[in-house]
């Protein structure tokens, strides 16, 4: 048995995302298309005798206590599976926070699968997406990882053909969108515009990245790029920088565009590094898992 554990917790963007209805517990029930990229955090587990959960991290403002995602799936794998020692975890952030990039939901999901190793619990994959599902929507699909479709409130994964090959540049402007109140907001109004999930995931199939960018689109756009023009703004920069579609990523603020020219990418990249957006200026690609 082992007594540390390091793992990559990858980021996602949404190449879909559409609310289809609402669940008697308030729960919005969703179907998307969700890609993990290369931009990740670190962590790393350790086994300690002290029967103490203790986690340190690189962001001073973070949470290290129960509030903190890790926290909170470590001490719900340690209760289920009765273990009593102790578990120092270190965390190297480089996803932006409330970003719309599943930054707390990757972190989750790494301490479920990391303890699950540690301890050589056996769990399957399914077990680790029920427990993920009691922490947050996105924890199952960062569990699985790679290029998936996500439905019910999330927590029902489908695996899809991978992503083609391309650069993907993601911008985070310098401020956080609460997910609680974009959905809130976008409830008080109707959805008029759907994205085709399926004609996304039949472009995947036929690894055409034309038709990926064509048919992206996230409902929750509506509202935040209503509240923040400035998401229109990066959007426009980016396709004038020769991105084939860009696209705000879950409930945003981060915006991804999608290139299929890797000098363009690395240009556009320079671009935005340079501006007021540089310190949340990240140039990677898919990753599948």
């Amino acid at each position: 048995m082992n007594n540390e554990c390091e793992i990559k917790a990858f980021a996602k963007i949404n190449l879909g995302l559409d609310i289809i209805g609402r669940r008697e517990d308030g729960y919005h029930l969703l179907r998307m298309v969700m890609q993990s990229v290369g931009l990740a955090d670190r962590l790393v587990f350790s086994r300690k005798s002290t029967g103490k959960i203790r986690i340190r991290t690189n962001l001073d403002y973070l949470p290290t206590g129960p509030k903190n995602l890790v926290y909170k799936a470590t001490e719900l794998v340690c209760s289920k599976y009765g273990i009593e020692d102790g578990i120092d975890v270190n965390i190297e952030k480089r996803i932006p926070v409330a970003a719309g990039l599943a930054g707390g939901s990757s972190n989750a999901a790494a301490a479920i699968i990391a303890l699950d190793s540690l301890f050589e619990l056996g769990m399957s994959t399914e077990d680790m997406c029920v427990l993920g599902t009691t922490i947050g929507a996105d924890v199952p699909f960062c569990i699985i990882g790679g290029t998936a479709l996500a439905e019910g409130i999330g927590e029902r994964i489908t695996t899809l053909p991978a992503m083609p090959e391309c650069s993907i540049l993601l911008v985070k402007p310098r401020f956080g969108i609460s997910t609680k109140d974009a959905y809130r907001e976008v409830d008080a109004r109707p959805i008029e515009q759907h994205p085709d999930i399926d004609a996304i995931k039949d472009a995947l199939g036929r690894k055409d990245l034309d038709g990926i960018c064509a048919n992206m689109g996230n409902v929750l756009e509506t509202v935040s790029c209503t509240k923040y023009p400035v998401l229109e703004e990066i959007k426009a920069r980016m396709r004038d920088d020769g991105a084939k579609n860009a696209m705000m990523s879950g409930s945003g603020p981060t915006v991804f565009g999608i290139f299929d020219d890797r000098n363009a990418a690395q240009k556009a990249f320079i671009d935005f590094k340079g501006s007021e957006y540089g310190r949340d200026t990240f140039l990677t690609g898919p990753v599948n898992i």
